[in-house]
């Protein structure tokens, strides 16, 4: 998950239409039973509880019978109950109960609801629908005497969609130019009434009923200029009629901190930087061979002094920088892909440089240990240049706080020579993309979709509240126009900006049908008539499975497990845990792992138990980076440290199976990213306090070497290569330069020991932390930093030499990758013996020097690889092969990968 910021949420339901008949009671109505206890909450219009599913059916969770039931809907929206009566204008549609409830098609759409009651809209009051859908609506029950026996609002997503999505799924929306006029199309179909805002002036919009688009035309003039939507709606969230100013949520442009749209055609030659209707690409790299380095555009930079544009996306063309110098090392090694954390226009960073706050005190002057600087930046946070930026406010404009002038198209311009000096320095480009939630909703400052569609980008919950389960408002791709909005924009980034790959946040609150696709239309891009090689450009994403939609409880999700064998990645969890130790949320941040000192070099955590219940966790950890290795593969058959021969998915984690895998390039290893602690830093926590700075290093090597030399895509955050820090900082998405800045020049040190991390998400690890960052074993020098870079820039030049380390089926890793060691009693606690084609490695994350004698290998000759015995670790180069015992040497604290021949 990301470390976006937590948000309060407003209550939303759904728009819709009014009428003329009076509700107010007459005069001569029969005297009312009295309420029942629960009164209150049957009565509740503030919640809407009823879900209208299609243009035919109400699906509704009330039980017992009622003597009648109806929707009544209202344009002024000024319905309300009132002791117990219904209040205001409206006008009604009837109901009847459905026989058997829901319809099986229904409940497969919809399998949140198979428990509802489901009411058929009566066939005298379908004509009254579409006016429905524009005011208020409620639904009603009552009682055979007329008592009011339930009122909810109503949730329309249902409803849209059967009406308008087949037509409105293919209208182009936003501003779309030919010959150099524009269009602009916004689909409001619950919408009073829309016009344009334009220059100062109101111009009047066309609706399309079979759509509910709202478009119009202008003329040349209209080109570069600001514009905005006035949308008069019904607003479940403050529960009356709106008319909102808003932007475009199909922008292509914006004016600073996204205050208008701009008409922009993204097509306009002067907005394409010298070269790049030309620009050449580094070869394509497929998903299961992807090296990938994660970055932050502001970190990259903005403490680098060889830089000319710091913090900013132009400091991607510095070719002298010392960042970028980096960059090309890794690219020359084996590094295929740049991973950009979020460069969308991103709702929570003042774009301009005078709107920015910095720290006002000397962070450089307290102690290592000290809690001044992170009350320093703290102060600031709120109104910094920096965030992670998961808080998507338009998605389809690069931000603005990363261009050189936030108030036009430099940042068009400037995103795209970033583009080219990345693919320039032999790096493809990755975005990482947030569709699963938006920084706002309901009437807020920064709600943009539900301001449009109330109630209908955002996902709701059964009582109409908005779900909050990704950190803030909810989007539901589900619902066809979001679905939609993310492929188009996808389409757009890959068309327009020539972006390589797309990493989901999130991926499995979406659909996995929307994200198959966005792999259709994606792959429909060809170099002829789009610019880009679509099917060369890869995808990957969270599938983690949690909140209201775990277990495919509204459909079936884009998860681990459902992902299998569609060619598009999700991160796993499962060798991350392993090699680190313990979980990220664990409350003792001292329980070891694989390389982290296990059994093998305990720290003094009582965490991690007695040392027979060590030794036993070290040897499952060492069956889970077994099947991390292989590319977390399900059908992969080995035998596991107990002597059993198992299947990756009966490997247990944590409940679930280890291997979910179909083929390799389905999971994609990783040892850290941008959350939680960094990997340095799980390191500091985890192993024991003595451990040398040297040792340090070459745990963090090995730590790497287990997701670099697995089957599939590798993603290392940048910088963990140079022993990167936080300072402890285990959710640093605001936590400003000073914790999360990249030292390219290790005389400046690695960002260990930059005081406490920020309390907000770290206070209760302080005790924990605080004696570690005054720890002269905790700094690293120049040695350190610089040979642990070297020795992991040898891994990725193994990796991407090495066909054994790119097995492109799941047959192939069965048939050639091997744990000769594995279940006998020559397996070593702390060590994996891997044999892959030619190539035998072995890891040893133990303090001391071991052997691996593979009785299989007699007589066959192996030598340590050519990469290694001329790379950049000396220690590694000691290891030797005793060819008539088949036996390893392994000096301690090193993986070293041994050639046939």
């Amino acid at each position: 998950m990301t470390g976006s910021p937590r948000r309060t949420v407003a209550i939303t339901a759904l728009a819709l239409l009014a009428a003329v008949a009076p509700l107010t009671p007459s005069a001569t109505a029969a005297p009312r039973a009295p309420a029942a206890a629960d009164a209150p909450a049957a009565l509740d219009l503030s919640m809407s509880k009823a879900q209208w599913v299609d243009r035919n059916t109400v699906a509704w969770d009330v039980q017992g019978a009622a003597k009648s039931q109806e929707l009544v809907y209202a344009r002024d929206g000024r319905l309300t109950v009132k002791d117990g009566e219904l209040v205001g204008e409206g006008q009604r549609i009837r109901l009847a109960p459905a026989a058997g409830g829901l319809t099986d098609a229904q409940r497969k759409k919809y399998p949140h609801l198979k428990g509802y009651a489901a009411f058929t809209v009566d066939p005298r009051d379908r004509d009254l629908v579409r006016r429905a859908l524009t005011g208020q609506v409620i639904a009603v029950r009552k009682d055979a005497d007329g008592t009011l026996l339930n009122a909810t609002g109503v949730q329309t997503q249902g409803v849209l969609d059967d009406l308008y999505s087949a037509a409105a799924t293919k209208a182009a929306l936003g501003p779309q130019f030919r010959h150099g006029r524009p269009t602009l199309a916004l689909w409001a179909p619950t919408a009073q009434s829309v016009s344009l805002e334009l220059g100062g002036k109101r111009v009047a919009m066309r609706r399309d009923d079979a759509s509910g688009v709202w478009s119009v035309t202008g003329d040349r003039s209209w080109s570069g200029k600001q514009y905005r939507y006035v949308v008069k709606v019904w607003a479940p969230s403050v529960r009356k009629v709106v008319t909102n100013k808003v932007t475009d949520p199909y922008s292509t442009a914006l004016t600073a901190d996204s205050e208008r749209s701009l008409a922009v055609d993204l097509d306009d030659p002067k907005l394409a930087p010298k070269g790049w209707e030309q620009l050449k690409k580094p070869k394509a790299t497929p998903l299961r061979d992807a090296q990938i380095q994660e970055l932050h555009i502001r970190d990259f930079s903005v403490e680098d002094r060889t830089a000319r544009h710091p913090g900013k996306y132009l400091a991607f063309t510095d070719t002298a920088s010392d960042g970028m110098k980096h960059l090309r090392k890794l690219a020359e090694a084996g590094t295929s892909y740049v991973h950009l954390l979020p460069a969308f226009d991103i709702g929570t960073i003042p774009e301009r440089a005078a709107d920015q706050a910095t720290p006002d005190c000397d962070l450089t002057a307290p102690a290592p240990d000290s809690d001044e600087q992170q009350a320093c930046v703290t102060k600031t946070a709120a109104k910094d240049a920096y965030n992670w930026g998961y808080d998507p406010l338009h998605y389809t404009v690069p931000e603005g706080s990363y261009a050189s002038d936030p108030a036009g198209t430099r940042r068009t311009v400037e995103f795209r020579e970033m583009v080219q000096g990345l693919n320039g320095s032999g790096l493809r480009t990755v975005m990482d993309v947030v569709y699963n939630h938006t920084v706002a909703s309901g009437q807020a400052d920064k709600s943009v979709l539900d301001k449009i569609v109330p109630g209908y980008y955002q996902r709701l919950m059964d009582d109409g509240t908005v779900a909050t389960s990704t950190c803030c408002a909810n989007t539901a791709p589900e619902n066809a126009m979001m679905g939609k909005l993310v492929v188009d924009s996808l389409v757009t980034w890959a068309k327009e900006y020539k972006v390589d790959g797309f990493r989901f946040d999130l991926m499995g609150h979406h659909p996995k049908a929307n994200i198959l696709a966005v792999r259709k239309a994606l792959d429909a891009l060809t170099l002829k008539k789009d610019g880009v090689d679509g099917k060369k450009i890869v995808l990957y994403g969270e599938g983690w499975n949690f909140g209201e939609i775990a277990d495919d409880a509204r459909f079936v999700q884009a998860t681990q497990k459902n992902m299998a064998g569609t060619g598009i990645a999700t991160f796993s969890d499962r060798g991350r845990d392993a090699v680190r130790g313990g979980g990220p949320f664990d409350e003792d941040p001292g329980v070891q792992g694989f390389a982290s000192g296990l059994f093998t070099d305990p720290n003094a955590s009582k965490a991690n138990g007695t040392q027979a219940e060590q030794k036993a966790r070290l040897l499952h950890y060492q069956d889970l980076l077994k099947v991390a290795l292989t590319g977390n593969l399900a059908e992969y058959t080995f035998t596991d440290s107990a002597g059993k021969r198992v299947k990756g998915s009966e490997v247990d984690y944590n409940g679930a199976p280890a291997g979910y895998a179909a083929a390799p390039g389905d999971a994609l290893s990783y040892a850290d990213a941008h959350d939680n602690e960094s990997l340095y830093d799980a390191l500091a926590f985890k192993l024991p306090a003595d451990t040398t700075a040297a040792e340090r290093s070459r745990m963090q090597v090995l730590a790497m070497a287990t997701s670099t030399l697995a089957q599939g895509p590798s993603l290392s955050q940048a910088g963990s290569d140079l022993l990167r820090s936080k300072s402890l900082d285990r959710n640093s998405y605001d936590s400003g330069d000073w914790f999360n800045a990249l030292h390219w020049d290790c005389r400046d040190g690695n960002g260990f020991g930059r005081g406490l991390p920020p309390a907000a998400d770290n206070k209760d690890k302080w005790p924990y932390g605080k004696p570690l960052l005054t720890s002269a074993p905790l700094t690293p020098g120049c040695a350190q930093i610089n040979g642990t870079s070297g020795a992991y820039q040898d891994l990725v030049k193994l990796r991407a030499t090495e066909p054994a380390f790119s097995l492109a089926t799941a047959d192939q890793v069965k048939a050639r990758l091997s744990y000769p060691l594995s279940g006998t009693s020559a397996e070593t606690p702390g060590v994996i013996t891997m044999e892959v084609g030619d190539l035998v490695v072995v890891f040893n994350a133990t303090p001391d020097a071991q052997k691996q004698p593979v009785a299989s290998l007699k007589n066959t000759a192996y030598t340590l690889h050519p990469v290694q015995a001329k790379g950049a670790d000396p220690v590694v180069k000691s290891s030797s092969y005793e060819r008539k015992s088949g036996t390893f040497n392994v000096p301690a604290r090193t993986v070293a990968v041994f050639e046939r021949g």
